[in-house]
């Protein structure tokens, strides 16, 4: 996140603000604010005599300082998250994972953490080549910030997108019910529930608790005896972009991916393939070729944290030099997606992940939590990854957590890893 300073290159020299022994941000927030963190070096031009001793001075320019940056981080936080998902790691033996933290009222970072790590220090001096060859050849890519280039299949947080996208659009409402009985068959193929008996007669609410697949695929593609017509890929992606997704946050870090948004069009293109109805009914659960990032996970827990407002993830809440401050205010990202009935039947089944459904753990937080779990198959022949998205305290909420763990399956690791530092930051 803060990156390094390095040695300044060729195309930097062009810029005749450097010279050979100054010295540039390279990465993180030190790249970003590398005009803000410089300030401006001195300059005396002197008159010399035949020994180069000096005579008299020309000209000259004092230095300016460059400005100081007060970020959103909590020091604290920040360390306790990275402890925790450490132990968890040496635990679990999963080291691919990442988490983040942001306070719920203005999108403000207060701790950010991705797994495998490496020290940022080796950058800064004499570059030592076989520390750098260790890092770059590291299949697990420490140097990848996971929270905000890490792109995956989103998994049944997404579900969160689909459920608004179902009521706000009218295709049901509060009191609509599938009956889920482990899976739908459609055109020879099964499209199965988690659990292999089905979880009953399911609403919305109970649909988001315990993540049932039946119920999100009847709304999303309808095709069957509950719903004749759904959503349909185009809506589907309509509410996914309205959410934030498929388009970077524009936090404060280089190197934000954007992740993706599929189309039949785009599928027509690639594969030489149509659309399928299969394809609609694994969009509508977060699989198939749809991407995004923890960070975006995040921000659109934050909309129904915030009561229907979500704000730009952000490090920098000042920018001071000496006596003055100048003080960033958090941008508008995400708001007016759906009403405020339905924003408030989310916030219900939300709650109930943590009371009754698949986030149970999280009742030993002292403060009522709520949230979506979620597991994202990437690969047949490959664990799935973890997710977990969740909001603390439920009535007014302070912050908002998004966690990843890659290959980390149905174990609930990612919830683990929230509920502990839940448990540490309300204490």
């Amino acid at each position: 996140t803060l990156g390094y300073l390095g040695d300044v290159s060729a195309e930097d020299l062009e810029d005749r603000r450097y010279h050979y022994h100054s010295r540039i941000g390279k990465d993180g927030l030190e790249l970003t604010y590398e005009d803000v963190l410089k300030g401006q070096d001195g300059f005396k031009q002197i008159e010399v005599d035949a020994l180069f001793r000096e005579k008299n001075i020309i000209s000259k320019t004092e230095p300016v300082d460059g400005r100081d940056l007060i970020l959103t981080i909590d020091a604290k936080a920040q360390a306790k998250l990275a402890e925790i998902m450490s132990q968890n790691s040496l635990r679990t033996g999963k080291n691919k994972m990442a988490a983040v933290v942001l306070d719920a009222k203005d999108g403000g970072v207060l701790a950010i953490s991705s797994l495998p790590t490496f020290d940022n220090n080796i950058f800064t001096t004499v570059l030592n080549t076989s520390d750098y060859e260790k890092i770059i050849n590291d299949p697990n890519t420490p140097l990848l910030n996971r929270v905000v280039a890490g792109t995956y299949p989103l998994g049944s947080v997404f579900k969160s997108v689909v459920g608004s996208a179902a009521l706000q659009d009218g295709i049901i409402t509060p009191q609509f019910k599938v009956d889920s009985v482990g899976g739908i068959n459609v055109g020879g193929n099964f499209f199965p529930d988690w659990r292999s008996g089905g979880h009953g007669w399911t609403d919305i609410y109970w649909a988001i608790a315990d993540s049932v697949n039946t119920f999100f695929y009847s709304v999303g593609g309808g095709n069957n005896q509950w719903l004749q017509t759904g959503l349909g890929v185009e809506k589907i992606v309509d509410y996914a972009r309205r959410f934030g997704l498929g388009k970077a946050t524009g936090i404060d870090l280089p190197s934000e991916q954007a992740g993706f948004l599929p189309s039949k069009e785009w599928k027509q293109r690639t594969f030489n393939e149509r659309w399928y109805l299969g394809d609609t009914y694994n969009l509508s659960i977060g699989q198939g070729y749809l991407l995004a990032t923890p960070l975006q996970a995040a921000q659109i827990m934050s909309y129904f944290a915030n009561d229907g407002t979500a704000y730009q993830p952000h490090f920098v809440k000042e920018i001071k030099q000496k006596d003055q401050a100048e003080e960033i205010k958090p941008k508008v990202a995400l708001t007016n997606i759906i009403s405020s009935d339905n924003l408030k039947v989310m916030r219900e089944a939300f709650r109930l992940t943590v009371t009754k459904g698949t986030a149970q753990s999280l009742q030993s937080v002292s403060v009522p939590v709520a949230g979506k779990t979620g597991t994202a198959q990437f690969n047949r022949n490959k664990t799935p990854h973890s997710w977990f998205a969740a909001f603390a305290p439920y009535d007014n909420a302070k912050i908002v957590m998004a966690v990843i763990v890659e290959e980390g399956g149905d174990t609930g690791l990612a919830v683990t890893v929230a509920r502990q530092f839940m448990e540490w930051y309300f204490f």
